[in-house]
């Protein structure tokens, strides 16, 4: 039964990769649908209902699956993405009149690597069978209920897959790129334009001298609706207080390691007397592990160590630090550390280099080795010879290793230390010295292995103590947290003012979607964002949470509706625009002129007229001004000597002289224009398709009283 642990590992990740799971498919059974209605619903699409039930196992299955290594609100977020496409592709499927058939979800499983691959899924041939494959599903479904409900959830991703796939090359066979296309492309990259300029920047008058009401806000936004749609919003105010170490907490952690190197006085049962004991400094080398293992908030490390491996603030102390000898305390990080020096060793790291001749059953068992042993050894012993012989190792290990990894590098292994390989390995590279090539055979082969450097390595013993708030400290910023919270909830307007008054930074976090996780300044947590949009929660009401090493104390600061957005709402957007308009019409009056001299003369900037050379469509960038595609459209299509009316652009207002333009001659063909346009719409198929069948289809997502 080695198979169904298989497929459970296998479950998630292809709900994940390969797309939705929507639709039930079994394969004892193709095509046979079970449902069963649901009182309770997490959403909908276009009135088609997405089963809470359902869509609560997957999240379920997922998270267990996954080992807890992504977070839940990504899973929900992914699967319900999923459950909207797939219930719009199965509306479209219903619409058009078209089916997957069982071929088509056959050669869905059969690009499963983990299947495809398996013996026992495979023919005589090696081929992988369907009706193998078939024959443990079965059997799994007597054996094992609760794992055939897994594989009914696999298996929906398949059918789910086929039908994406079929939708998507019935939609990308009906996309093209016609030659006018190719020739508009071709034009937008060739023909150039040179022009003479007088321009004003947006920058040339200050954002305070320029006025936005509300009224043009509002005008702005009505006449951008669409645009504006917005999501039901919460804005919230909040105070992070950790629980961090004080000065003097600091202090006790280093006195604590100091005290480590004074003798120690300890009672002798057997004696019925006190003993002596030395402290970390005199130890006997032998007893510094147990000694560091009992003081120590991280385990000794017997390893060696390169310099570049050690603090880099302090591994020029610690690397020369003669044997016996302590360096410290030390800070380092959130830790104190104190160091002894053990030993040191000349070959603590060893760098190598390596042919590998692999040979039928070596490992890791590539199957396209098909060499025996005795015809590896022959052709290893060859190349060993040619090496001595002086030819050049790095150009035999790129055309001979059988090593993928590092043939390209000639073999390089980079440097390593003791343990990392293989037991024949690793002792004839640490046993020899620099300079030595010799042949090892181990489970992967032959392998003609060159010595090429040497890393001297230092043995530290180091008890690290983590710096941490005392019980005291704990308590003071409690209580200090507390009287806060108090006021807060006696005095709500003053939040901002109690908080300054304790020494809190008051953060906001402004815009927050009803299943948004990431609050910003604050990272991941999805409660405070559950309480801001609980129904029982105010503006100005205070919510408490205790979360690791800390407290937060926050406040629902604005509710924001679904709708078209307030002005007040929309003016972080609009403002910026209706501004540079603004500007552009009192930049554009100072800009008058029938030459670009008077327009330079009028504007201040006498005799400043500057040229933009060989400019193309494709790259509308002005030598200082950054990329202004309006101003190349005008140029293009402005009368060569012709002075412009002025041109409002991304940076500031322009006025233009044409004084080139070279216009590329017609090709007899445009297709190498054409195909990259072509390229283009089909990798954005996808997105495109999805963004435009899920802005007109009617949404309901009510997770977020679920999650």
């Amino acid at each position: 039964m080695a198979v169904l642990e298989k497929i459970r590992k296998r479950t998630v990740f292809l709900i994940l990769v390969i797309g939705l799971a929507l639709f039930a498919f079994v394969i004892s059974g193709i095509f046979s649908r079970n449902t069963t209605p649901d009182q309770l619903v997490i959403g909908s699409v276009n009135g088609d209902d997405i089963s809470y039930r359902e869509f609560s196992t997957q999240v379920e299955n997922t998270t267990r699956n996954m080992g807890g290594s992504i977070g839940q609100g990504y899973i929900v977020n992914a699967l319900w993405q999923q459950a909207v496409q797939g219930k719009i592709i199965d509306q479209q499927f219903e619409k058009l009149g078209i089916s997957v058939g069982k071929e088509q979800i056959f050669a869905m499983i059969k690009r499963v690597p983990q299947y495809a691959q398996d013996p026992q899924f495979q023919d005589e041939k090696g081929q992988f069978s369907i009706a193998k494959f078939a024959q443990v599903i079965a059997q799994i479904k007597k054996v094992n209920p609760a794992q055939y409900q897994q594989w009914q959830a696999e298996e929906k991703s398949y059918v789910d897959g086929a039908k994406r796939e079929l939708y998507l090359s019935l939609i990308r066979a009906g996309l093209g790129v016609t030659l006018k296309d190719g020739e508009d492309a071709y034009h937008r990259q060739a023909d150039k334009v040179t022009f003479n300029y007088v321009t004003l920047p947006y920058t040339s008058i200050p954002d305070s001298e320029v006025k936005v009401s509300d009224a043009e806000i509002d005008a702005y936004v009505k006449a951008h609706k669409k645009q504006f749609e917005q999501k039901e919003m919460r804005n919230i105010q909040f105070v992070w207080v950790t629980e961090t170490a004080s000065e003097a907490d600091i202090k006790q952690v280093e006195q604590s390691l100091q005290a480590l190197n004074a003798p120690r006085v300890v009672y002798n049962s057997q004696k019925q007397a006190n003993d002596t004991l030395p402290g970390f400094g005199a130890l006997a080398t032998k007893d510094v592990p147990q000694f560091v293992n009992e003081n120590s908030d991280v385990p000794f490390d017997s390893l060696y160590v390169s310099k570049d491996r050690l603090p880099a603030d302090h591994a020029e102390a610690l690397y020369n630090l003669p044997v016996g000898d302590l360096y410290g305390p030390y800070k380092e990080g959130n830790t104190y550390r104190y160091t002894r020096m053990l030993s040191k060793k000349p070959n603590a790291q060893m760098r190598a280099s390596h042919i590998l001749i692999a040979y039928k059953g070596s490992l890791p068992g590539n199957e396209t080795i098909t060499r025996t042993k005795e015809e590896a050894k022959a052709k290893a012993e060859d190349i060993l010879a040619k090496v001595k012989a002086g030819e050049d190792y790095a150009a035999l290990a790129m055309v001979n290793s059988d090593d993928s990894s590092n043939a390209p590098n000639g073999g390089d292994l980079d440097f390593f230390s003791p343990g990392m390989m293989v037991p024949a390995f690793n002792d004839y590279v640490f046993h020899g010295k620099v300079g030595d090539i010799g042949l090892v055979e181990t489970n992967f082969g032959f392998h003609i292995i060159k010595i090429t450097d040497q890393r001297e390595g230092v043995q530290l013993a180091t008890i690290v103590r983590n710096i941490e708030p005392s019980k005291a400290t704990q308590n003071e910023i409690y209580t200090k947290l507390t009287a806060f919270n108090e006021q807060a909830l006696q005095h709500p307007k003053d939040f901002a003012s109690l908080a300054a008054k304790a020494g809190y930074n008051v953060l906001p976090a402004n815009n927050l979607d009803a299943m948004a996780e990431d609050i910003p300044g604050l990272g991941n947590n999805r409660a405070l964002v559950r309480w801001a949009f609980a129904d029982d929660t105010k503006v100005g009401d205070i919510h408490r949470e205790d979360v690791k090493d800390g407290y937060i104390i926050a406040q629902l600061t604005k509710k924001i509706s679904e709708g078209v957005a307030s002005a007040s709402d929309a003016r972080p957007i609009v403002a910026p625009i209706l501004i540079k308009e603004k500007k552009a019409k009192q930049l554009s009056e100072k800009l008058k002129g029938s030459t670009l001299e008077q327009v330079a003369q009028a504007s201040g900037q006498a005799g400043n007229i500057q040229t933009a050379e060989n400019v193309t469509q494709e790259y509308p960038a002005l030598p200082g001004q950054g990329s202004e595609p309006s101003v190349l459209g005008a140029a293009f299509a402005l009368p060569q000597g012709k002075v412009s009316q002025p041109i409002a652009g991304d940076n500031g207002v322009y006025v233009i002289q044409v004084t080139q333009k070279d216009i590329a001659p017609a090709l007899p063909n445009y297709s190498s224009y054409m195909a990259p346009l072509r390229n283009q719409k089909l990798n954005r198929a996808s997105q495109d398709l999805f963004s435009a069948l899920e802005a007109t289809a009617d949404i309901k997502d009510n997770r977020a009283k679920f999650y």
